[in-house]
């Protein structure tokens, strides 16, 4: 036991790396063996997140109040006023006071974001910046960071406020000023970090927060990092002065390095790699900035595969199934729309004698833990709506809230969440920053269209009687050809034998089904041909 009477956290905690296939990058963070948190990143996907540019604006939507910036990738990025920092209003010759009064709200959002808060949701009070188009032209040049990766014909959107991380702290060039995270809740601490920081004497005009990570580190680090963070923006204001837009400025590092950055701390008991190359640069990257982690760093070189060795791949194998069991015989569905994520709890064989309230909050407390571990791994953003098990006690939901927050704040991503709705769902949001998991591992299913369904042998032979009547009224036609599923020719040459002959009869063209095992289920092709074997036309 520890001095102040806590007891230790004895929780095993490991990072998996596994890049034995070039062209996928996988990092696994397990707890007691169990999969919390998996990264997947594939080298063919672009990856723009974090990545700092010199634009080029190409176009201003006023309705909107919004801007399209060419940043240099093929796809143009979308720029929200909201992103746009004042020192672009200053040079538009803008009223002093009203650059105040921005900057002020600035401020705000920026102790927000670095706070962990949601970009749209700073400030309730009306906004005072200039419209868009009074801001920029087309043309005008526009350093951006990309804040969020484009998905499906949406192009990434962009935000002026640039911010670099460190391992320990980060760069945010408009900030001007020292500042702590807010994650940092220790008084003390906080008035240490900050004393140090100025002791450094960071250039005046940029602006420091340190990080959540940097909390009990030596001078010695944070003047490391510091160090570090200053030689990366000096060469970035060279390129900024001395290349043309489109470019690019800065490049986040690839996912392994980026990684070990953000998540390894001293609660990591060892990091394994399956490949040589890799060890290496995450031994040369830990020697430079994090040298006391070296030694957890565990080269992986057994025969059996390392994300089998640990179970991942099983876990992998579940993430993207529809139902999720619980431990205790409930289970929850999640259902991944345009819209939303929805997110059923079902009790199944969950039961406790002679208490359906106690039945239901157990179970909702288990899925609510199930819930926010499954929204980790698969990455899930945007609107959730989650249907919990209907409970009667205010107690009880209270509960239910302050767990699925307190089981959210260890998410990377930015969540909000709001109470129980009169309905009893709990609506919240997440951060979305790249396409889901199964977003970037499967394409839509090119038999059903993404509808999780197809129609029935029966429906389809319908179809194919209703669009032989239109063919037979066709002019010049002979013969008639019907290419459809096995199972579809099976039904029409069955229970639709009757059907099929009074029209060759009432034509006079004959007609052939054919079945293939190998075509889709809705596939449906006619052809139609006249007297001497050539097309014919239907319209």
């Amino acid at each position: 036991m520890m001095s102040d009477g806590k007891i230790p956290n004895a929780m095993k905690k490991e990072m998996l790396i596994n890049v034995s296939q070039p062209e996928e990058c996988r990092i696994a963070i397990l707890e007691d063996d169990v999969l919390e948190e998996l990264y997947v990143e594939r080298a063919s996907a672009d990856n723009y997140v974090g990545n700092i540019y010199k634009g080029k604006v190409v176009n201003l939507e006023p309705a909107i109040q919004a801007a399209f910036v060419d940043f240099g990738v093929g796809k143009n990025g979308f720029l929200h006023i909201s992103d746009v920092e004042s020192q672009y209003f200053r040079q538009g010759g803008h009223d002093p006071e009203m650059i105040a009064q921005m900057e002020r709200e600035e401020e705000e959002a920026r102790r927000n974001r670095s706070n962990g808060r949601g970009r749209r949701f700073h400030s309730s009070r009306p906004r005072v910046k200039p419209p868009i188009q009074d801001i920029f032209k087309r043309g005008d040049e526009v350093v951006v960071q990309v804040i969020k990766e484009g998905i499906g014909n949406k192009g990434p959107t962009l935000s002026t406020y640039i911010s670099i991380p460190g391992r320990y702290l980060v760069l945010m060039p408009a900030l001007g000023r020292v500042g702590v995270s807010r994650k940092i809740e220790d008084e003390d601490e906080r008035r240490e970090l900050k004393r140090i920081m100025l002791d450094l004497n960071p250039p005046k005009g940029l602006g420091f927060i340190v990080r959540t990570a940097g909390q009990g580190r030596t001078r010695k680090d944070l003047s490391r990092d510091l160090s570090y963070l200053l030689r990366l923006w000096t060469a970035i204001v060279r390129r900024i002065k001395n290349t043309p837009a489109p470019c690019d400025l800065y490049e986040e590092s690839d996912m392994i390095i980026r990684t070990i950055r953000d998540i390894v701390s001293p609660d990591i008991d060892a990091i394994y790699i399956d490949q040589p190359e890799a060890h290496k640069r995450a031994e040369d990257f830990l020697k430079l900035v994090m040298p006391k982690f070296v030694s957890k760093l565990q080269s992986y070189d057994d025969t059996e595969p390392l994300f089998h060795k640990y179970g991942v791949e099983k876990e992998i194998l579940k993430i993207n199934s529809r139902e999720v069991p619980l431990g205790n015989g409930g289970s929850i569905v999640i259902d991944q729309t345009e819209a939303l994520v929805a997110i059923d709890v079902n009790s199944g064989s969950f039961r406790i004698e002679e208490s359906a309230e106690d039945t239901a909050f157990q179970l909702n407390m288990s899925a609510a833990k199930e819930i926010s571990r499954q929204l980790r791994l698969r990455d899930l953003g945007g609107v959730i709506v989650n249907d919990f098990i209907d409970m009667r006690r205010e107690k009880h939901r209270r509960t239910l809230e302050r767990s699925l927050r307190d089981l959210m704040e260890r998410d990377r991503a930015r969540t909000k969440i709001l109470r129980t709705s009169p309905f009893g769902l709990i609506e919240m949001t997440r951060q979305r920053i790249r396409p889901s998991l199964k977003r970037s591992l499967y394409n839509e299913c090119p038999c059903c269209s993404g509808r999780s369904v197809v129609k029935t042998a029966e429906s389809m032979a319908i179809e194919v009687i209703r669009s032989l009547m239109h063919a037979t009224e066709v002019s010049k036609c002979e013969r008639i050809t019907v290419r459809v599923n096995e199972t579809v020719a099976a039904y029409l040459n069955n229970k639709k034998r009757r059907e099929l002959a009074e029209l060759e009869d009432k034509s006079e063209i004959a007609i052939q089904i054919l079945g293939s095992e190998g075509l889709f289920p809705e596939h449906l092709e006619i052809d139609c041909r006249d007297k001497n074997g050539a097309p014919v036309k239907i319209k």
